[in-house]
């Protein structure tokens, strides 16, 4: 029997990824300063022109990777093989924990970021608890 959780956490972590990869590709200032505040979205804009430039191609970058992640995201929803589902859980769960390792680590310690990565890094979590869910119901479907 195939796992419809699996088709629905995919496609509703695909439309986060595609969303926000398009928002960040088109309106990245107006993201930052929705994810940071105006003062720290100043700060990370850069002071020159030159810089400026390199910071918004490095945004619309990211969020080009992020779009296609989505895209895959939604690919990889219609697949059936139940191992490969739980194989592919797993992986996203140490995907977002290592996230949330990384933030904990590394992004705290930039001045600018530095109030911002719980709230990230809760996020990161929560992503991570979607995919452990969908393996607690799919090793109690298993095992029932």
């Amino acid at each position: 029997m195939v796992s419809s959780v699996f088709t629905l956490i995919c496609v509703l972590h695909s439309a986060i990824a595609l969303t926000c990869g398009s928002l960040m590709i088109f309106y990245s200032k107006e993201i930052s300063v929705l994810g940071h505040g105006p003062e720290t979205a100043s700060k990370l804009q850069g002071s020159t022109p030159h810089d400026q430039l390199l910071i918004e191609t490095s945004d619309s970058f990211s969020g080009l990777l992020l779009f296609t992640i989505g895209f895959l995201l939604l690919m990889v929803s219609f697949v059936k093989d139940r191992e490969f589902q739980s194989f592919f859980a797993k992986g996203c769960v140490m995907l977002h924990i290592s996230t949330a390792v990384w933030r904990f680590f590394f992004e705290r310690k930039l001045g600018d970021l530095a109030h911002d990565w719980p709230r990230h890094a809760v996020g990161d979590i929560a992503l991570a608890i979607s995919w452990v869910f969908f393996l607690v119901y799919t090793w109690r479907e298993k095992y029932d």
